[in-house]
């Protein structure tokens, strides 16, 4: 797709160094676009990340991460005026560009762009489910939209959410997989029928589930659990007897990949607060058989194609992980999810914000 669009800030309000959705999409997204010949620069607060410099983008990481509650979670943000104000001074050189905020809401990292408004400026909403901090920020919120020129969701879910707290009405895209990544990894070798967890080792991701669940299922199996998070060692002392667990840390997207291919099952058991299912999609991508639980954000995103039990429930996760494991989806039915996934592969979601781009940047010249 050509553009006119030659250059584009992504701000992450999340410190790209801790793992999560919104940095997932960052990442990939400077990716693509780069590949595209685009000259991107990602902001964030935390760490400077190397992996991007290789990819010849720019990463400008300025602020002290702290870790604060947000929706089940911990949000690793910054409430450092000085990384607003670098990442809007860096917003005012853009000529023939676009700012892409994601999570703009987010403290703080965005807040000087979007009051100063100096470029066209694109804002993607994410979080699922609302909390006293988008009642309490309202007026803030109300105030900071107007800097946006076009805003989006990534799900009906995180729509809704946005539209009740501020009022903004988003037009729904959705998260983009690495589907081309996925499908071309090796998948990794396994001895025995093999459950893959993939997530931040935190209560809402429902880690804890899941090895409750594995209790319940008396097979020769085993259980890759990739991540990290502030429940990993109290987790691996309270599972140490169940030699069928293995821990494997942190991964790059590299192993990741190819643990997704190489698995039977992919095990997405979240208890809630997820706005749109973007590991489930990755382990169709892969053709791997699903099994997550049923949330607004995975139903819509699986769309019949995964086994959904109620969540919190170890009973019956380890029922539907016992099913898919003794009577495997057909090679069609995996076929069909893929074909399914492919639909939402970062290359179409970023053919997409290339039209939204523009857009912003029209709006913008008749402001």
């Amino acid at each position: 797709m050509t553009t006119g669009i030659t250059r584009v800030q992504l701000v992450s309000p999340y410190a790209l160094s801790v793992p999560g959705g919104v940095q997932t999409q960052v990442r990939a997204m400077a990716a693509e676009l780069a590949s595209r010949g685009v000259s991107v620069t990602v902001c964030s607060p935390g760490l400077h990340d190397e992996a991007l410099e290789s990819l010849g983008i720019a990463h400008v990481a300025v602020g002290r991460v702290l870790a604060v509650p947000a929706n089940g979670s911990r949000a690793p943000v910054t409430l450092s005026s000085l990384a607003s104000r670098t990442f809007a001074s860096i917003a005012a050189t853009l000529r023939d560009g676009v700012v892409h905020v994601h999570e703009p809401f987010a403290p703080v990292a965005a807040y000087g762009l979007l009051r100063a408004h100096r470029r066209p400026t694109v804002g993607t909403f994410h979080r699922g489910g609302g909390g006293p901090a988008y009642v309490a920020g309202k007026p803030i919120f109300r105030l900071l939209a107007r800097g946006l020129d076009e805003a989006t969701a990534v799900s009906d879910f995180a729509a809704a959410t946005i539209a009740e707290a501020t009022g903004i009405h988003p037009e729904v895209l959705f998260n983009g997989i690495e589907d081309a990544a996925i499908r071309a990894a090796v998948p990794h070798p396994t001895t025995a029928p093999t459950i893959l967890f993939v997530g931040r080792h935190e209560e809402r991701k429902g880690l804890g589930v899941l090895l409750e669940a594995l209790k319940r299922i008396d097979l020769p199996i085993e259980c890759w659990v990739l991540g990290r998070g502030p429940q990993t060692e109290s987790l691996q002392r309270r599972h140490a007897a169940d030699r069928r667990v293995v821990w494997l840390g942190a991964a790059s997207d590299t192993e990741k990949f190819s643990r997704l291919r190489g698995a039977d099952v992919l095990c997405v058991p979240s208890l809630g607060g997820e706005s749109f299912g973007l590991v489930p999609l990755e382990g169709m991508a892969a053709g791997t058989a699903v099994v997550a639980s049923d949330i607004e954000g995975y139903r819509e995103a699986t769309a019949g194609h995964a086994r959904l039990v109620a969540p919190s429930d170890p009973d019956a996760l380890a029922l539907a992980l016992r099913e898919a494991i003794e009577h495997p989806a057909t090679n069609k039915a995996l076929k069909a999810a893929a074909e399914h996934a492919a639909h939402w592969s970062m290359a179409a979601l970023v053919d997409r914000y290339l039209v939204r781009y523009e857009r912003a940047a029209e709006r913008f010249a008749r402001t």
